[in-house]
């Protein structure tokens, strides 16, 4: 249903207000959970979605990410130099490079999920009842879903 301007209706931006504001909450808290000196929040998305998707270039990483192509060379960098990712030639074209998430990354990207991980089900084993946790469960693709389409 579209709203009388041609828009989202209410109840649409409402949602989309109160989600803006949930999830901007859990990532905050979840960026609390990095220790200084520690990979970055970014630097933790760049090297999981490597880990998922297998090896890209830094252009494709960049789109996939949502910032500028500046800005991946920079957490890339960053990540190289402290042996996490390895850039190499592209085997099917010589001019391009392809960032891969080395096993040195792949350790820091589980011992840092397994960190948020305990932190989020201490709190849902805490805080929440069995239905309220099935809901949050269910609700998973739809948020992933609706991550991709933003």
């Amino acid at each position: 249903m579209r709203g009388a301007d041609g828009g989202p209706d209410a109840a649409s931006v409402q949602t989309s207000s109160d989600l803006r504001v949930a999830i901007g909450r859990l990532a905050r808290r979840i960026k609390q959970l990095y220790e200084e000196g520690e990979v970055t929040f970014s630097e933790t998305s760049v090297l999981s979605r490597l880990d998922r998707e297998g090896p890209t270039t830094p252009g494709a990483l960049a789109a996939a990410e949502h910032v500028r192509p500046q800005a991946i060379v920079t957490t890339l960098n960053s990540l190289e130099r402290r042996g996490l990712i390895e850039r190499s030639p592209d085997p099917g074209d010589g001019r391009r490079v392809v960032v891969t998430v080395t096993g040195l990354g792949q350790q820091v990207l589980t011992d840092k999920g397994w960190t948020v991980t305990r932190a989020f089900a201490t709190a849902l084993e805490k805080r929440f009842s069995p239905p309220e946790q099935s809901l949050l469960r269910e609700a998973l693709p739809l948020l992933d879903r609706l991550a991709d389409l933003v």
